[in-house]
């Protein structure tokens, strides 16, 4: 039986030719406009890369096609990134959040999606862990 092709998915959020740095200088309160400078330097060290403003307040570092393992349809996404949101972080790291269970369990207060991290402020967690862990997301550029 010949393979099924996967259809390759319209992401709704697309990579932007907007600044990234007038993004984060608009971001309140001051707390989560430092740690979104905080998370926008180490992930620009580890990857080497510049980041990309996406649509929806996303900021991403690299892209490549990820493949939905439950419904075999392909998109294009960031490889590494994070969104300020209202009330958390959501970090993405390339691969699926479970591929860093060791690290989760010494990273501090944080919650899990399938494929990202929730964090309310840098200060819950362990910069160490996290640094480690976005060098793992790199790997994939």
């Amino acid at each position: 039986m010949a393979e099924k092709k996967s259809k390759l998915a319209e992401n709704k959020t697309k990579p932007t030719t907007d600044s990234v740095e007038a993004y984060i200088a608009q971001i309140t309160p001051e707390q989560k406009r430092a740690d979104s400078l905080v998370l926008l330097h180490m992930m620009t060290q580890a990857s080497g890369l510049k980041p990309t403003l996406w649509s929806n307040g996303y900021i991403g570092f690299g892209m490549r096609r990820h493949k939905s393992e439950t419904t075999g349809r392909e998109a294009d996404w960031m490889c590494i990134g994070f969104a300020p949101r209202k009330t958390n972080f959501s970090v993405y790291f390339g691969s699926y959040i479970d591929n860093h269970t060791d690290a989760l369990q010494q990273l501090g207060k944080h919650k899990t999606g399938l494929g990202c991290l929730y964090i309310n402020k840098l200060a819950d967690v362990r910069l160490d862990v996290l640094q480690q862990m976005i060098e793992e997301g790199c790997k994939l550029l």
